[in-house]
């Protein structure tokens, strides 16, 4: 269906502009003015590019529709947005995590990307701009890669040319009347892909400041390896995965040392800092995410039957004692904070700017490390386990035992870090029973880190592959909690699981689930693009 959607796409574009300058520390938005100088046009234009990263998140809106939730009970409280998306409802809702916020940020980017493009197109795209264009290459496909993860099906080539896909904007809009269709997901895949593939031979760090705010040159192959293995190339993944990683990848992986003794604020403060060798792509967002997983709302929350069983403390290859985090080696397992409504890690807190501090009012923030070198790892990790050709799972462990020394402790107590083998992890998951796909209140330990597979468009054999991949996505899981990569995840292999309701049947996500690409917003189906299916 066509449809004519422009102020759906960029209407918040000024006021985002306007209202995050101070915050980001950005530099003037000189939009459409370029001059006969070349270099003086390529310093605007970079630092135009600067309003290319979206300014919103979707990790509440796919964290909440996850598995690392669950009811604590109706006598607790919560927000509207927040029921609606545990229930798997559509958003009503217009708050700054909200679908409506989330589409107009990430097309606010991709509307800028393409004006940066045009602006280097017309002054002839000069050497000494290649490296902008590959920014804002990059910087488009980044905007349309987060769409896709939120309002799109996973990736699966038998289906992808039935799936909805998304507008692709590739150049600025001008009439009113421009047409949108969504096309279909086989196609906006493709799009990202020729985007990424343009820009890499490109990307530099020499332009940059403050790199880590910018596609640098590991963010960008970061970006290119995850997003590959959405894409089931996993050949692609590995390639572009050991370049950022290099021959040590422990290089690359976060330091957990210095953070021993830090309380929350402090824990939070160093684990964004961009002198952190693991941090690639740090993105600011307007946000509540983190005071909602701090315990603003605590009906539906990060709770300790999920952490006992599922998250830090669940019986896993590196901890022996469900529900405890006694004999447990993962070392944030002994940093949390909360009660047992809500328990959190210390690595997405809010950051509050007050425009009126009398009032105390102003606008709360985020600062997501986006891509790091541990998940950069794991994405290696699985796509050497799913593409199990030769050697491959020898070299999928291999990174498994590379990311236990950054995330496990040497000892706890009287638990030494094995080395893991194909042959020890097998053993390991294969005694464990699969979970059900729904828990009551009352029965936790019946939760478990091991839920039966249904990947979308591709295979896992039962015993070896499957192990791996299993500890692949607990350790995925627990490296990435709260950024909303568990509920791709799930996506992705088709990962059947119960959101419990108290006093209710319990809400089940199956594998497939159309409910997996969130509802569009009301304006944007109202101005005529096809809403997805129900």
């Amino acid at each position: 269906m066509k449809a004519y959607i422009k102020l759906t796409l960029v209407a918040a574009l000024t006021a985002a502009m306007a209202s995050c300058d101070s915050y980001l520390d950005k530099l003037p938005d000189d939009r459409a003015e370029l001059t006969s100088d070349p270099e003086l046009s390529a310093e605007k234009i970079g630092n135009l590019l600067v309003s290319a990263y979206p300014l919103n998140t979707g990790n509440l809106i796919l964290e909440i529709s996850s598995d690392n939730v669950t009811d604590n009970g109706e006598r607790y409280s919560t927000a509207v947005d927040i029921e609606q998306l545990y229930r798997f409802k559509d958003v009503t809702d217009e708050g700054n995590d909200d679908p409506r916020s989330f589409w107009n940020g990430c097309y606010t980017a991709v509307a800028t990307a393409n004006q940066a493009l045009e602006a280097i197109d017309e002054s002839g795209n000069p050497e000494s701009m290649r490296s902008i264009r590959a920014e804002a290459l990059l910087c488009r496909a980044f905007g349309m890669f987060q769409l896709a993860n939120v309002f799109c099906m996973a990736y699966d080539p038998t289906k992808a040319d039935e799936y909805l896909g998304l507008p692709y904007p590739t150049e600025p809009e001008k009439d009113v009347n421009t047409e949108y269709e969504r096309g279909t997901l086989a196609e906006l895949y493709a799009n990202i892909d020729a985007d990424i593939e343009a820009a890499l031979p490109d990307i530099t760090d020499d332009r940059y400041v403050t790199p880590k705010y910018h596609f640098n040159v590991k963010a960008a192959y970061a970006f290119a390896a995850r997003f590959n293995l959405y894409y089931h190339r996993y050949d692609k993944v590995i390639q572009y995965a050991s370049e950022v990683l290099g021959l040590n990848p422990t290089d690359y992986l976060r330091n957990r040392e210095p953070y021993a003794n830090l309380g929350y604020n402090d824990y939070y403060n160093r684990y964004i800092q961009s002198t952190e060798a693991c941090n690639f792509l740090l993105l600011p967002a307007y946000s509540i995410v983190g005071r909602t997983f701090l315990g603003q709302w605590t009906r539906y929350n990060h709770g300790i039957d999920i952490v006992g069983y599922e998250t830090y403390w669940a019986l896993a290859p590196w901890a022996t004692n469900p529900g405890t985090s006694s004999n447990n080696l993962l070392w944030a397992s002994h940093r949390l904070y909360g009660t047992n409504q809500v328990v959190f890690e210390p690595k997405m807190l809010e950051t509050f700017e007050y425009t009126d501090k009398v009032n105390r009012t102003g606008y709360p923030h985020i600062v997501d490390t986006y891509f790091t070198g541990d998940e950069t790892l794991l994405c290696r990790a699985e796509a050497y386990a799913l593409r199990n050709q030769g050697d491959d799972l020898q070299k999928a462990v291999d990174d498994i035992n590379y990311w236990a020394q950054g995330n496990l402790e040497p000892s706890y107590g009287s638990y030494t870090r094995p080395t893991y083998t194909i042959a020890n992890l097998t053993n390991f998951i294969s005694a464990l029973p699969y979970a059900p796909v729904t828990v009551g209140a009352d029965e936790p330990e019946k939760r478990s880190i091991k839920k039966v597979l249904h990947p979308q468009g591709f295979t896992v054999a039962e015993g070896q592959q499957e192990s791996i991949v299993h500890t692949i996505l607990q350790a995925r899981r627990v490296t990435t909690t709260f950024q909303g990569l568990r509920f791709l995840d799930l996506k992705r292999y088709g990962i059947e699981y119960g959101h419990y309701l108290d006093g209710e049947e319990a809400v089940v996500f199956t594998a497939g689930d159309l409910r997996g690409a969130i509802q569009l917003p009301n304006d944007v189906i109202s101005a005529g693009l096809e809403a997805n299916p129900r």
